[in-house]
């Protein structure tokens, strides 16, 4: 291509002139040399003969001095053979960046006379990298009303290396709630989507715990994973429910006004302002009322609160609704009956009905014989 220019005869004044100005357009009439290495090659590896691919000779490679002018400290020649060499590590990721395609210009040079080439090492990517997420712990949240087809959207990972060196595919661990959708961008880029198979009940399983693994197209393909945490957020779909729906206390007729007795608590499996939020006391006759202690974990226990004085003598029973309610939209409530026994205590002496009673007995009244029946009552 360039080949040596120097002149073996004598040529006048006019014929001097074209050899000498030919090597300074050698440049702008040839095509440049190309080679194709694969990164990371050993120091000293051949990357091509470029004596010959220059149509030089041994000998014209120390006579004429082959060297490459440029990237001198990826490349040199060999003296003697005149073979292009690795001279340092040669990392495609590291100096051609994002670009696809990574070449190195280089200018190889020879003297007497002086001739430039052009010269263009192709570096192809091997598969050095394995693909990397950026977070190794992902967190997401999804409700537990979604429904089916509901798709969560994932970071991809990246990998430096190109082409079927990139990622080439995503999986998840086998589960019955989620699958792995990849979806393919203009750009040829992948990104992984969650998609929702089965319904979700945060009653039953609050949080899934997944794997998602990122793979390469080398060989062997290299990965990376990550684990995905997913929280199923509470949706108002239960009401709050009484242990029982009837609820029975016993109270003695001689407590105190504003005395308290604890009710049994309503449950609600739904949390936060989709729990229980609210009691209220139906047809409480006004001889009882309702106070609601809340607890420093947020729970809430009603109590009843006697607000009259009570006679079991003059009503021994009292037959109550009580609602509990939680906070959620909509709104879900439950009722219970609430029975009231009034317990008796010993607050009454016997009376007799005869307050006075005169008894005649014959004075030969056998042993035995029945005198007088009295009645009490207590």
């Amino acid at each position: 291509m360039g080949g040596s220019c120097a002149q073996r005869r004598r040529a006048g004044p006019r014929q001097v002139l074209f050899p000498l100005l030919l090597p300074l357009f050698y440049p702008t009439l040839s095509e440049p040399i190309r080679y194709s290495i694969p990164e990371e090659l050993a120091k000293g590896s051949v990357v091509g003969n470029l004596a010959k691919d220059l149509g030089l000779s041994v000998l014209d490679v120390s006579a004429r001095k082959l060297r490459v002018s440029a990237e001198k400290l990826h490349f040199s020649v060999d003296a003697e053979s005149g073979d292009l060499l690795v001279k340092n590590r040669i990392d495609r990721e590291q100096i051609c960046k994002e670009r696809r395609r990574c070449e190195l210009q280089l200018e190889a040079v020879v003297e007497n006379p002086l001739n430039i080439f052009h010269v263009i090492v192709v570096i192809e990517d091997v598969n050095d990298h394995a693909p990397q997420f950026d977070k190794k712990e992902i967190h997401l949240e999804i409700f537990e009303s979604a429904s089916a087809g509901t798709r969560l959207s994932l970071d991809p990972a990246t990998d430096p290396d190109i082409n079927i060196n990139s990622i080439k595919d995503y999986k998840i661990n086998s589960n019955p709630y989620f699958s792995l959708m990849v979806r393919v961008n203009s750009d040829g880029g992948k990104y992984p989507e969650l998609s929702l198979e089965k319904l979700l009940d945060r009653e039953e399983q609050r949080s899934h715990s997944l794997i998602l693994t990122a793979l390469d197209g080398g060989d062997p393909p290299r990965s990376a994973t990550a684990h995905i945490e997913i929280s199923v957020k509470d949706t108002n779909d239960n009401a709050p429910m009484f242990p029982s729906p009837v609820i029975n206390i016993s109270i003695p007729e001689n407590t105190l006004i504003n005395s308290r007795f604890p009710i049994p608590s309503a449950t609600d499996p739904d949390t936060g302002f989709n729990g229980v939020q609210h009691y209220e006391l139906l047809n409480g006759q006004s001889v009882f009322g309702l106070d609601i202690v809340e607890t420093p974990e947020g729970e809430k226990w009603p109590q009843l609160i006697v607000q009259q004085n009570l006679d079991r003598e003059q009503k021994d029973t009292y037959v109550m609704k009580i609602k509990v309610e939680d906070g959620g939209t909509p709104q879900k409530s439950s009722t219970a009956i609430l029975q009231v026994t009034v317990s008796d205590v010993n607050d009454n002496r016997p009376v007799f009905k005869e307050g006075q009673v005169e008894v005649h007995i014959p004075e030969n009244a056998p042993v035995g014989t029945s005198v007088i029946q009295l009645h009490a009552t207590d």
